[in-house]
């Protein structure tokens, strides 16, 4: 009888240990293949004391200071990515404010070009722009202003610019040099087995129909992400909605803006799995309330952009 009771302990020892292992084996490895980041969008960053249009612009510097201040109170953030009109006008003593403000986050933080941060006839050009936000990120040390960078095994992040600073426009259009580079990318993401990221101002899906706002050559961008059958996410703005949709392995995901209500960002988890890929999306509005509810008085539709429930707060999946 002691025998007995010796081996059922035992047993049941054995199996409490491989419990735990396991566990915490798997925990492990969650962990190594997760990915945890930050978007803002459209902060246009403004001198003005007076609102425009449906942006709180006389709020943008509070706004813009909440969201630091929210991000930094998340744990594990690897990195901040800011996808178009971080400043209102390409101005350098706004992009001054912005990066004083950026600068705060404990993680690292990119940028993506939008058409407020680029204009025909302004003295501080992009390629300014660029070299002046190097000097003040050390994150952003690439030769182009489209770029890819490796956050965490497993993962490519890849930034595109198709803004336009050759007319008056904000419609968005990516060259043909873009096109084949992110053609390369791509390759590289599916020999290393890694899920690309794709980070841009103007969204491949729109959230509404906007003749001028649209990227143009739309089509070519799609069919070059068609000749690659990986999961792909794709991070936009511009439109200042939130949207999430999911186009056979692609998914577009496009965050509102900061000035426009909801007066939100996004916190995107991934876990890069065996056959899958899951987004767990957690959307994070301004703690500023009243200037919020100011925001939503100014919108001509305020659910055109805040989107459904399913846009905010959702976890989506993507075959491999």
């Amino acid at each position: 009888m002691a025998k007995k009771k010796k081996s059922f302990l035992g047993r049941v020892v054995y199996w409490a240990l491989f419990t735990v292992f396991v566990y915490f084996g798997v925990t492990a490895l969650s962990y190594a293949d997760t990915l945890k980041f930050a978007q803002i969008s459209d902060v246009h960053l403004s001198d003005k004391t007076v609102d425009t249009s449906y942006k709180v612009l006389a709020s943008s510097k509070p706004l813009l200071k909440d969201a630091v201040e929210q991000i930094n109170e998340i744990p594990k953030i690897d990195f901040v990515l800011e996808t178009g009109d971080l400043i209102d006008k390409p101005q350098k003593p706004l992009l001054e404010q912005a990066c004083d403000q950026m600068n705060k986050l404990k993680s690292p933080w990119y940028f993506a070009f939008g058409n407020h941060d680029a204009a025909v006839g302004t003295s501080f050009k992009k390629d300014k722009y660029f070299d002046y936000l190097q000097k003040r990120n050390k994150n952003m040390n690439f030769e182009n202003q489209y770029y890819s960078f490796i956050p965490k095994k497993g993962y490519r992040v890849i930034v595109l610019d198709a803004t336009v600073d050759t007319r008056i426009t904000a419609n968005g259009e990516l060259p043909q040099e873009q096109l084949k580079w992110l053609d390369c990318q791509l390759s590289d993401a599916e020999k290393e087995n890694q899920v690309p990221l794709i980070f841009l101002h103007h969204p491949l899906h729109e959230p509404f129909p906007s003749f001028h706002h649209r990227l143009i050559n739309a089509q070519e961008f799609k069919a070059t992400l068609d000749s690659h059958k990986l999961p792909i996410a794709v991070f936009s703005g511009h439109y200042h909605a939130a949207r999430i949709y999911k186009e056979g392995h692609i998914l577009h995901v496009s965050t509102p803006s900061l000035v426009t209500y909801p007066c939100a960002f996004r916190i995107i988890t991934v876990n890069n799995l065996k056959n899958k890929v899951v987004f767990n999306f957690d959307f994070r509005e301004t703690r500023l309330k009243e200037v919020q509810k100011k925001a939503k008085i100014m919108t001509f539709s305020s659910s055109t952009y805040s989107g459904e429930e399913s846009d905010q707060n959702t976890v989506v999946v993507l075959d491999k």
